[in-house]
């Protein structure tokens, strides 16, 4: 144990100068998310009603939905560099306009471009992220910078609350002057990372990646399946807390709970996630989420949903590096962007979905929801374990090989141990 505690202390030294910069510049803006978490209650200050206060965070995450397409885009055809500065000084103009907007149809409008332009930023860092650290060392990266957006998300609210008694208009300041901040490291201090691809159309590749793209369907297709499945943390499980007859404050220590775990556990995790292939290591993650929301069925008492809220964060850790990693290997150097973009689009639509079919589930059925969750998890888990081969000059070969520039036998064998 103490071996594989000191070659994961010894793979993060070994990361480059680029990588900390880019972990300290996310951590740097989510920490300074401090509008999003304080959008309903700002807008009810001006009269607004909840319902229209829902309009405008739907408007915040299609804009989100959209940076997923153009980001990756971007970030192959401008460069990461550039994609990652461009986002953090167009999010900071967006967030000021923002703060000055009063009628609803402007709020909508200015959330919707504040998603897309502070949002532009993610798959351009993943990629940027893949460019600067080789294969054998993405799962540690994938972790670490995970663990950079949930610190910053877990002290941000915190210290926006503390700015909101004050003024609503200190968070949309603090808001913009991070992302600013972070828009300076970027262009100075980030490495330019790869590009080269030529100018054609985001949608249009982005549909042509995932028809060609054997595994990477196969992952995308996977990982959505169990995304639906634990964004129910973010929504039905707020009401099988309530309705089990606990306050509200013991669904946001569950969550704190989450964020404290990723923090604390998922860089050690990688140590066990490495021992397997890749493809295996994300189908136990999911496994885990489904097995976690499937134990809603059983009664529940404080000490019961702490256990489910474990299980699906160990499945979490499990599968979310390793299946970052995963998709980086998949892409071609001058293509990261769009792939890494394509991920994030899968997460965005999840989040779209997951949440409301969830809750429509919940008022109709809960028993319903919580057996489908069990079920989506076992079928995500098959989907990214089975293997899917093609056919190549009458041989069969597989298909991990052709796009994702491993060696032979990179792709029969689990990644390299740390």
């Amino acid at each position: 144990m103490n071996e594989n505690k000191h070659s994961v202390l010894s793979n993060l030294r070994e990361l480059p100068r680029g990588a900390w910069i880019l972990f300290f510049g996310t951590f740097l803006n989510k920490f300074g998310t401090f509008v999003l978490p304080f959008l309903a209650i700002y807008m009810t200050s001006l009269g607004y009603s909840a319902s229209e206060s829902g309009l405008a965070i739907g408007a915040y995450g299609c804009g989100t939905l959209i940076a997923a397409l153009v980001g990756g885009y971007l970030a192959d055809w401008l460069g990461r560099r550039k994609t990652i500065a461009l986002s953090m000084f167009s999010g900071a103009a967006a967030m000021l306009l923002l703060s000055q907007a009063r009628s609803l149809p402007a709020i909508i409008s200015m959330a919707c471009l504040t998603g897309l332009t502070g949002e532009l930023y993610r798959p351009a860092s993943s990629a940027l992220l893949a460019d600067l650290v080789p294969a054998g060392k993405r799962v540690t990266a994938f972790a670490a910078f995970r663990i950079a957006f949930n610190a910053g998300w877990a002290f941000g609210p915190a210290t926006a609350g503390w700015l909101a008694k004050h003024s609503f208009q200190w968070l949309f300041l603090g808001d913009a002057a991070t992302s600013l901040l972070f828009g300076i490291v970027a262009w100075f201090a980030l490495p330019a990372g790869v590009r080269g691809m030529s100018a054609g159309n985001a949608l249009g590749d982005t549909i042509r990646v995932v028809r060609e793209d054997v595994r990477f369907r196969q992952i995308l297709i996977a990982a959505f399946t169990a995304l639906l499945v634990f964004m129910q943390i973010f929504s039905s499980m707020s009401l099988l807390v309530s309705k089990s007859g606990f306050s509200p404050s013991v669904y946001g220590t569950l969550l704190s709970l989450n964020g404290v775990l990723v923090v604390l556990f998922e860089l050690p995790m990688t140590i066990v996630s490495r021992r397997f292939h890749p493809r295996h290591a994300i189908a136990i993650g999911y496994l885990l989420i489904g097995v976690a929301f499937a134990s809603n069925l059983l009664p529940r008492t404080i000490g019961t949903l702490t256990l489910t809220l474990i299980i699906a964060t160990c499945g979490e850790m499990m599968a979310m590096p390793v299946a970052s990693a995963y998709v980086a290997d998949l892409a071609p150097a001058n293509r990261r962007g769009l792939y890494m973009g394509t991920w994030g689009l899968t997460g965005s639509l999840a989040f779209i979905f997951g949440p409301s079919l969830g809750m429509m589930l919940f008022a109709a059925n809960p028993t319903v929801l919580w057996a489908l969750c069990g079920v989506l998890g076992i079928t995500a888990a098959i989907i990214i374990s089975r293997e899917w081969e093609i056919r190549n000059s009458g041989n069969t070969v597989r298909q991990g090989v052709i796009k994702s520039g491993l060696r032979q036998e990179d792709a029969r064998e689990p990644f390299p141990s740390l």
